[in-house]
């Protein structure tokens, strides 16, 4: 086995989900990720963990939503949910074969879903350890521009990183942030101002719920952004693309929306609930070993030099209250004029930190 793969499974068992003695853990992958999950389940055995292996199939999620009738999509899974309170630990793995099996699938038809699962989704972010890891699959390389073992170097070397010795700058920037009443961000058609006053900035070396790590990300004060934003980079979404986004805020909604490609989809997303209308997430990226775009949102809203806003639901431990199904993170590129400030502060300039 790749002594990579190796180091990435004690990131995830050890720092990442802190698995122990007699834990129950769900370990939810695919055949392409096969060496990992078995390296992550023999981890966890060796830790006196009882880990579980589900195995998710190329077009299985293309044939349920193609075919299921609406109460199928509407059932509430009883035994998952018992099983998700028993649970310490679960791992998602990305390693999709086929990025757009979704492509085509009614944006509705997945919202009934998603609301149907939304009690057991709550309990695992709320009560679990829970991460979601990528494994370099040939699916994810295609969208980077890549050949697999170039993304495999990508993956590898963003991953498998000790982030500690950067602890003390992210520390500082939460401590700055947990001050900070107004933000606003200023860049290539892009003036938007919201506020963060009284909320709670969390960084992920502190709760590892994505890898690779290298962000610290916040909740908004739900009616307080106001002002327009341009996205640079592709929003991807239910495995739809959408390019050239730009949102304009009014009291903290989305009062217009337009995009260069897949305008339709960007309006039904716009539309699945009440919340997702709303800013529920403003996060900093502060890995400046991720150079280069690649269509995977776990290493893109890290990019050092970016910040990224997510439509939608935000998250508790960080005071959040906007609620919905929706949670689209896009990511806003601030190293060619880009600025951020903190009460009238500048705290980055060109995708430096000035902190």
């Amino acid at each position: 086995m790749d002594s990579r793969i190796e180091e990435l499974a004690e990131i995830v068992v050890s720092k990442a989900c802190k698995i122990g003695k007699k834990d129950y853990v769900q370990i939810v992958g695919a055949p392409e990720s096969q060496a990992l999950v078995l390296a992550l389940f023999e981890k966890a055995i060796k830790k006196g963990a009882f880990p579980s292996v589900k195995i998710g199939l190329e077009n299985q999620s293309y044939i349920y939503y193609k075919n299921a009738k609406d109460f199928q999509l509407k059932w509430f899974p009883k035994l998952a949910y018992q099983e998700m309170k028993q649970t310490k630990a679960i791992i998602y793995i990305q390693s999709d074969t086929n990025r757009k099996e979704l492509a085509r699938i009614p944006t509705e038809r997945i919202n009934i879903r998603q609301k149907a699962l939304k009690r057991i989704d709550e309990w695992r972010v709320n009560k679990t350890n829970w991460c979601i890891v990528s494994f370099p699959s040939s699916g994810f390389a295609q969208d980077a521009g890549m050949s697999l073992r170039e993304y495999e170097d990508l993956v590898f070397s963003a991953t498998n990183f000790d982030f500690s010795k950067l602890k003390p700058k992210f520390d500082k920037l939460i401590k700055l942030e947990n001050k900070t009443d107004k933000v606003r961000i200023v860049g290539k058609e892009t003036d938007l101002e919201f506020s963060i006053k009284e909320r709670n900035a969390v960084s992920d070396l502190d709760k590892i719920c994505n890898i690779p790590s290298g962000e610290v990300f916040n909740s908004v004060v739900e009616n307080s952004a106001e002002g327009k934003i341009y996205y640079e980079f592709p929003a991807v979404y239910l495995d739809n693309e959408v390019d050239g986004v730009s949102l304009e805020f009014s009291k903290g909604k989305v009062v217009s929306a337009k995009a260069e490609k897949n305008q339709k989809f960007l309006e039904k997303v716009l539309k699945s609930d009440k919340g997702a209308k709303f800013l529920g997430e403003f996060g900093i990226g502060l890995n400046y070993g991720i150079k280069e775009f690649s269509k995977d949102i776990l290493f893109d809203e890290k990019i050092g030099g970016t910040i990224h806003l997510a439509l939608g639901e935000s998250y508790k431990e960080c005071k959040g209250k906007n609620k919905s199904i929706v949670h689209w993170d896009m990511i806003k590129n601030l190293r060619k004029n880009g600025r951020v400030y903190f009460d009238k502060k500048l705290v980055e300039k060109n995708g430096k930190v000035l902190i």
